[in-house]
C-alpha cells in the first residue's frame, strides 16, 4: 500500500505564494542586544506579514499546573514578555505558538486567537542566565508531533508533548557528535552554537548553527552528524532563525539586521529573498517538513476527507462525483508508512458521505489514502489526530 503514499509531491504555486503568509518569526528591535519585538506571520519573499503579539500587548498568563491566572515579574528573564525569547515552534494541533526565554526553563504556549498564554513550568530543562551552555536556542515541531528543543551544548534534548490536554517534558539525554565531525563539532560553541532547529518527514532534526554549520540530529541515537556549511551567505551572517516554507525549502533569517534567504538541504546553496533587508529574527516556525510528501493530492475536485485536525476520533469521508463509482478503500499510514487501519466504503451514484471511527489510534500524524476498486490513488491527505 506504501506506493500510494510516496508519489506525492509538492506542488508549487507559481506567483500565488507570494500571497499567503507562509512562516511566523520571533522577531526583535533594532538593537545591539538581545530585544523582543513582536511574534509575526511572514510572506513567502521575506516580508513582514501580520502581527500576532507583542512586547507591548496585554499578556495574559495561565499557569498550566495550578489552572489559574498568574502575576510574573517583568524584571526578571521568567515572563512570558521577557526580552531574550529566543526559541519558537508552532504547535499544529492548537496552531499555537510555543516559545522559551532564553536564560528561562520556562515553556510559554500563546493561543494566536485567544492571545491567552499558558505558562508551561518547566522543572526539567536547567536553565542558568550565567551559563551559555544551557540556553535553549533551538526548537521545532517533529513530523511526529511533538515539539523538540535543544540547548546550546547538546547537554539537554527537550520533547515537549501533549497529553490528556497536558504539556509534558521530557529529557531525552545529551546530543554527541558523530565520530565524523571532527573540527566542525555540534558541541563547540565556535561550530554548533545558537541558530534553530528544523524537521523533515522522516522524523530527523536539523540544527542550524549561528556559524552557518548544519547538523544531522537522530533523536534515537542521540548524535549529531555535521552536513555541511551553508554557502552564499554574506560575511559575519548569524544564522538565528530557521523554518520549512510550504515549498518545502529551508527559510534562514539572522537577529543582527539582514535579509532572508532560502535553501535546499541538497546543497546548502543560499539565495536572498527579495522581502525586507534589516529584519532581526531570533526565530522561526512552521507547520512544513522537509522532504514532506504528505501534503493533500486529490485527482477529484469534489472528493475529500475532513477534519485535518481529529480531536473527537473520527473524520468524514465526503464524495460528490459521478465519476467515481462502486467501492472505494481507505488505508490509514502512520509517519514510518505503516498501514494502520483500513476501510472500504461503498459509494452510490458518485454519492458518499460518512462518518469513519479512526479505532485505536493515537495521537500524531496520519495519511489518509482513498483509492478506487482498481488501486488507483483518488486522495492522499495528511490529519493530525489529537488525544
Amino acid at each position: 500500500m506504501k506506493k500510494h503514499l510516496f508519489p506525492i509531491i509538492l506542488l508549487l504555486l507559481g506567483n500565488t505564494i507570494n500571497a499567503q503568509q507562509d512562516f511566523f518569526a520571533l522577531a526583535g528591535k533594532d538593537s545591539p542586544r538581545i530585544e523582543f519585538s513582536d511574534f509575526r506571520a511572514m510572506y513567502a519573499d521575506g516580508t513582514s506579514g501580520q502581527n500576532i503579539f507583542s512586547v507591548s500587548s496585554e499578556a495574559k498568563v495561565i499557569s498550566q499546573s495550578r489552572k489559574a491566572a498568574v502575576l510574573e515579574d517583568k524584571t526578571s528573564y521568567n515572563h512570558a514578555q521577557s526580552m531574550t525569547l529566543a526559541a519558537l515552534a508552532y504547535d499544529s494541533a492548537g496552531e499555537n505558538l510555543v516559545y522559551m526565554p532564553m536564560f528561562s526553563s520556562n515553556i510559554y504556549v500563546l493561543n494566536q486567537k485567544t492571545k491567552e498564554i499558558t505558562l508551561v513550568e518547566n522543572t526539567i530543562a536547567r536553565v542558568t542566565s550565567c551559563d551559555i551552555n544551557s540556553h535553549i536556542t533551538r526548537m521545532t515541531t517533529g513530523y511526529d508531533g511533538n515539539i523538540y528543543a535543544v540547548n546550546n551544548s547538546g547537554t539537554q534534548f527537550l520533547q515537549i508533548s501533549k497529553k490528556n490536554n497536558q504539556f509534558v517534558v521530557n529529557d531525552l539525554g545529551i546530543i554527541k557528535d558523530d565520530a565524523s565531525n571532527g573540527k566542525n563539532s555540534f558541541t563547540a560553541m565556535e561550530t554548533g552554537f545558537g541558530g534553530d532547529m528544523i524537521a523533515d518527514a522522516d522524523n530527523n532534526l536539523y540544527v542550524f548553527s549561528m556559524s552557518g554549520n548544519v547538523f544531522k540530529v537522530s533523536a534515537k541515537e542521540l548524535t549529531a552528524k555535521f552536513i555541511g556549511k551553508i554557502t552564499g551567505l554574506p560575511e559575519n551572517y548569524s544564522v538565528n532563525g530557521a523554518a520549512v516554507n510550504s515549498k518545502g525549502k529551508v527559510v534562514i533569517a539572522s537577529a543582527k539586521g539582514a535579509s532572508m534567504y532560502e535553501l535546499s538541504l541538497d546543497n546548502l546553496e543560499a539565495r536572498q529573498l527579495s522581502g525586507e533587508s534589516n529584519l532581526h529574527i531570533y526565530d522561526l516556525a512552521s507547520k512544513y517538513f522537509v522532504n514532506d510528501r504528505a501534503v493533500s493530492s486529490n485527482t477529484f475536485a469534489n472528493l475529500d476527507v475532513y477534519p485535518t485536525k481529529v480531536d473527537e476520533s473520527y473524520i468524514y469521508v465526503n464524495v460528490n462525483d459521478q465519476s467515481v463509482k462502486g467501492n472505494i478503500k481507505m488505508n490509514v499510514f502512520d509517519v514510518s508508512g505503516k498501514t494502520v487501519m483500513t476501510q472500504s466504503l461503498s459509494v452510490k451514484n458518485g454519492q458518499l458521505n460518512q462518518q469513519v471511527f479512526l479505532r485505536n489510534l493515537v495521537g500524531g500524524s496520519y495519511i489518509v489514502n482513498i483509492a478506487d476498486e482498481s488501486g488507483k490513488t483518488l486522495l492522499n491527505k495528511k490529519i493530525l489526530v489529537i488525544k
